[in-house]
């Protein structure tokens, strides 16, 4: 059996857009309550029933919350330009190592507009 296995996360912090014209309301510093969702996919394990336990992913975020949470993303190696397309690229390098079945990061920087990015 094949599933996609799905766990949401939920992280808050400011970032601004560097690389916009400084007419555009994004190149202020602002926050969001970002929300984060990490997409596995694979075959079912027959004995365990299950593809991945969630703690595999809770434990892996961990350290990426830690980091992103109540801070500037503009101030993080890798998220000078914290665009959701950045953001998205940026969770999945490295979750993606102890995450081998990962397929996806969905980015929802508000509850209207998101990024999905599946890996490269």
């Amino acid at each position: 059996m094949i599933v996609r296995l799905e766990k949401s996360f939920r992280f808050e912090a400011a970032h601004r857009l560097p690389k916009v014209p400084k007419t555009h309301k994004c190149h202020n510093m602002h926050g969001h309550g970002f929300h984060i969702e990490i997409a596995l996919e694979g075959e079912v394990d027959p004995e365990l029933g299950w593809l991945v336990d969630f703690q595999e992913i809770k434990d892996a975020w961990a350290p990426l919350h830690d980091q992103l949470d109540h801070r500037c993303l503009n101030e993080i190696e890798g998220l000078e330009n914290p665009t959701s397309e950045n953001l998205s690229r940026w969770i999945w390098q490295r979750l993606k190592a102890s995450l081998p079945l990962l397929c996806e990061v969905t980015v929802h920087e508000t509850c209207m507009s998101r990024c999905r990015y599946r890996g490269q």
